[in-house]
């Protein structure tokens, strides 16, 4: 159940992170995408880049800032997820890039959110 509770968040904050960014003109195409890489939360397009978003929230008073969440385990299963989605659709010669939108509560907003443009490299 506590799963289930999780998800519908996740699925809470993907939804804000879209508007956020729709809002700033990048084209959402796709969310929640599962492959054997592992999980993407948003792909979208920004200009001509192929963009794989990372979407973290933490509330107040969290002991790490939803940015600094991303560890190096999740960052190479993102590269691994991003390379996967590439190769799987034939796009390995698209200029892509791995973002991390971070969403914490605001004060003067709802909501202050962070965005991290190519914040994880490929090695």
């Amino acid at each position: 159940m506590a799963r289930e509770g999780s998800r519908k968040l996740g699925q809470h904050y993907e939804g804000v992170a879209a508007r956020y960014l729709e809002s700033r003109g990048i084209r959402i195409i796709e969310r929640n995408v599962h492959n054997r890489g592992g999980e993407i939360d948003l792909i979208g397009v920004d200009a001509e880049a192929l963009v794989f978003f990372e979407v973290r929230f933490r509330a107040d008073g969290a002991l790490v800032d939803p940015i600094s969440s991303v560890s190096a385990v999740k960052q190479q299963r993102l590269v691994r997820a991003a390379s996967f989605y590439l190769h799987r659709h034939g796009l390995w010669d698209r200029v892509s890039r791995i973002d991390v939108i971070g969403i914490t509560p605001g004060h003067s907003s709802k909501y202050r959110i962070q965005w991290i443009k190519n914040a994880i490299q490929a090695d």
